[in-house]
């Protein structure tokens, strides 16, 4: 006898509601009406978490006061700085299976790695894999959702990231720049949250239980540095010759990050996972290409790139910056 399909997850928590992409997953399930969201958040903080959620001020140092804040949740999701505590994500996973909650989505989000990719993985991929294993015991089961790069942050955030400084109208092309990569938009990182949660927790043909210890591996493009700028052409109304257009190759751009990472600096750490993934031999950059992807799962749209490149530019436009007192040239 087959079981009748239980109702999706209702009560669902978030570390980082207040920045970029936790906002975007907070108000994408926000807007289906389904879901209790509660957004997790420092003592001190002032920033805004989207209207409708439920804020609980935490401290994040005392065990008991994030087990508080969890207990009852069904789905964790924890989304974390760059400079969050290296030990922060394993104690947000340690306190949430004492809770009981059920789903961790933890916070490792890009190209996909099978475990053995990962373990030889010099970059996040060991750190991701190591996360998504935090987060697995009788009592919890991981849910990563795999995206590639985001689109708006890495094509705003300057030279250091996608080779792009749009203010200047400079770009640095690493090798060639037709290396094509799988990235997704914030806005279609929330709908997948959204669509995934949205399926019955059990007892369905799809259903959330079914991703147990899974990837969720979803896309908004397949693109190129040349496929970026072309965009930008359209957006801008500018061409090649309104731009400086270097060239550089990859493996250089690696070691040179790798040298900057070794002063302390912000930028050797971009540069480094970023020329990672513009290697030619990288085939897990662009997933998409050779992996079967949730977008048709999950109910996504497909998406305009030129849209998402203008919201990069109004980004830039607006005075974005997500590391304030600091320049991202």
């Amino acid at each position: 006898m087959t079981a009748m399909p239980t109702k999706p997850l209702e009560k669902v928590a978030i570390v980082g509601a207040t920045g970029r992409i936790g906002g975007a997953f907070a108000e994408a399930l926000l807007k289906t009406g389904q879901h209790t969201v509660t957004a997790l958040t420092r003592q001190d903080s002032e920033a805004k978490a989207p209207e409708g959620a439920n804020v609980v001020r935490v401290n994040y140092n005392d065990e008991t006061s994030l087990i508080k804040a969890l207990e009852g949740q069904q789905f964790l999701v924890i989304t974390l700085s760059v400079r969050a505590p290296e030990d922060l994500h394993g104690r947000i996973v340690s306190a949430a299976v004492k809770a009981g909650v059920p789903y961790i989505m933890p916070n490792a989000f890009g190209s996909p790695l099978s475990p053995e990719d990962a373990e030889q993985d010099e970059g996040m991929g060991k750190i991701f894999a190591e996360r998504a294993r935090e987060a697995q015991s009788e009592a919890s089961s991981s849910i990563t959702m795999p995206c590639g790069f985001w689109y708006e942050w890495s094509l705003a955030l300057g030279e250091q990231w996608f080779g792009f400084t749009i203010k200047d109208r400079k770009v640095t092309f690493f090798d060639d720049g037709k290396k094509v990569m799988t990235v997704s938009t914030w806005d279609q990182c929330g709908r997948a949250l959204a669509g995934l949660l949205s399926l019955p927790e059990s007892g369905s043909a799809r259903s959330l239980a079914q991703f147990k210890n899974k990837q969720v591996l979803i896309k908004s493009f397949r693109v190129s540095q040349r496929d970026m700028l072309d965009s930008l052409h359209r957006i801008l109304g500018t061409s090649d010759a309104d731009w400086e257009i270097t060239y550089e190759p990859v493996v250089k751009r690696i070691a040179d990050g790798v040298a900057e990472m070794a002063q302390g600096k912000l930028t050797g750490f971009a540069k480094k996972l970023y020329g990672a993934g513009f290697l030619s031999t990288n085939k897990q950059s662009d997933f998409a290409a050779h992996m079967e992807v949730a977008n048709g799962v999950l109910g996504l749209p497909e998406e305009d790139l030129d849209e998402a490149t203008r919201r990069a530019v109004k980004m830039l436009e607006s005075g974005w910056n997500p590391f304030p007192g600091e320049t991202l040239a």
